[in-house]
């Protein structure tokens, strides 16, 4: 028996969790936000950071002996950031994170230099998006050339934080999640492309170590090992032990669709994003740009929340009377129409009601979603159960219909902070791999998660139906999106 902890910093606060080893129970936890700086400097952007920030919360949440015993320590840490250091290993501008906007046209240019989105699917499995360290990068070198031009060495989140609690090796390491999530790191072949950063900041840096799933990035100077660390993304899928078969459907305005499978995924127009997971496995992502917006756009046009909304839609039959909302609202990635509007179809007299409306706006955001599992079934992804995730899988309406529209078991995890436990899980795999206990190929065996779970019932045929219409629908205003 041992403990160990789980770090998760996200992009407003830190929690951890302390686990013991073999069982996984939560014996304490911590949290605390990240402090807010006293007055923001004028002109400064919402997605540039100071990391300090990070190890102040992650030392309030530590606070109160919560690390007392503990033996190793996972870390996760949010995605899409990117910390430009010098070679000295200081900033040389605060770290670019989160859905940053700013490297639109660059994240377009990139696209264009390599020679479209086909070849950008085949060199790395995903094309550039603004978000993206990769276009970040390409938007520095044209923002803020100076600063450019100094950058010597390029850290994610969690590269950062484990290099800060090991006190500042020379050694920088990454893992095989976070390197997926780059832009430079290829999945298939799992090596860097060097090449795509001078293409994007105009010169090479030092790119962080990839180690491997049960490696240790080092021991601190007290004698707490430190593990990898991944990306939110794959410390949540460790935690929620998710393994070949399970899929994740995370409801947010926008919605994503990601499953666990053997090999690296890519698709050439671009619609998949391949991803690397903390266990050795790959995590192909499909995004759709529209999920719960669509449903609060419909309850704000019918004067009720998310929980109105769920009621009304639960008076009517499946199919909504034959009303077929395409909820592209915000344009659309999967299928890949940006300029497109959503689309309500089928008014007649007798549809035209409160209740029919909301059926719809559920059945289509749930259709819109199955349209991305499918891009994942189409490459041989076989899907067995799927995780619903998001403060809107707890809707009465969303659990009703997912299990007949996705057409298998559907699983709504109680709400825990599953990115800390996967951290924490990874710190119990490294730890057992050195100490001989656990095989470096297999995490340790931590018990799932308490959920709710929904079997597909006896009216899946009808299901089946409403899943034509909507199909039947698209492909009549939309034809050939697919």
């Amino acid at each position: 028996m041992g403990i160990v902890a789980g770090l998760d910093s996200s992009s407003a606060f830190t929690r951890i969790v302390v686990c013991d080893t073999d069982t996984g129970a939560v014996l304490r936890q911590g949290y605390a936000p990240h402090p807010q700086p006293a007055g923001e400097p004028e002109g400064a952007h919402p997605h540039d950071t100071d990391p300090q920030a990070w190890l102040l919360s992650l030392g309030e949440a530590a606070g109160g002996g919560l690390l007392e015993g503990v033996q190793a320590i996972g870390v996760s840490a949010q995605q899409h950031g990117v910390l430009p250091l010098d070679a000295q290993g200081a900033l040389v501008r605060p770290a670019l994170v989160g859905n940053d906007k700013r490297g639109q046209v660059a994240a377009v240019d990139l696209v264009d230099a390599l020679g479209g989105r086909s070849a950008w699917a085949e060199a790395v499995g995903s094309v550039p998006h603004s978000a993206q360290p990769l276009a970040k990068l390409a938007w520095l070198a044209r923002a803020e050339p100076d600063a450019a031009r100094r950058v010597a060495v390029l850290m994610s989140p969690h590269d950062w934080l484990v290099w800060q609690l090991l006190g500042r090796p020379a050694r920088r390491t990454t893992d095989r999640g976070g390197a997926s999530g780059t832009g430079y790191w290829s999945p298939a072949t799992g090596s860097y492309r060097p090449d795509l950063v001078e293409l994007a900041l105009g010169h090479m840096a030092l790119l962080p170590e990839v180690l491997g799933p049960a490696d240790a990035a080092g021991t601190t100077p007290e004698g707490l090992l430190i593990s990898a660390g991944t990306g939110e993304t794959m410390a949540a899928a460790l935690g929620l032990g998710l393994g070949p078969g399970d899929a994740v459907v995370s409801l947010g305005a926008s919605g994503s669709v990601m499953a666990v499978h053997h090999e690296a995924l890519s698709e050439p127009g671009g619609l998949i994003t391949s991803l690397a997971d903390a266990s050795g496995m790959h995590l192909p992502v499909v995004n759709t740009s529209n999920a719960v917006r669509a449903l609060r756009g419909t309850a704000e046009l019918l004067g009720t929340d998310l929980e109105g909304l769920s009621e009304l839609a639960l008076k009517s039959t499946p199919g909504a009377h034959g009303l077929v909302l395409l909820p592209y609202l915000e344009g659309e990635r999967t299928p890949n129409l940006p300029h497109t509007a959503g689309t309500l179809s089928g008014l007649r007299r007798d549809s035209m009601k409160p209740e029919h409306l909301a059926r719809a706006s559920f059945e289509g955001m749930l259709c819109g979603l199955v349209d991305a599992l499918d891009v994942l079934r189409s490459r041989g992804v076989e899907i067995r159960r799927v995780f619903l995730l998001g403060a809107a899988a707890g809707l009465p309406a969303v659990q009703a219909f997912a299990p007949g529209l996705f057409g298998t078991q559907i699983v709504v995890p109680a709400p825990a902070d599953y990115a800390a436990l996967g951290a924490a899980r990874q710190a119990a795999w490294a730890l057992g791999a050195q100490q001989g206990t656990l095989a470096p190929h297999a995490p340790p065996v931590w018990p799932a998660p308490a959920a709710q779970v929904f079997e597909p019932g006896e009216d899946y045929p009808a299901w089946r139906a409403v899943r034509q219409q909507y199909v039947t629908t698209r492909e009549q205003i939309h034809p050939g999106a697919f």
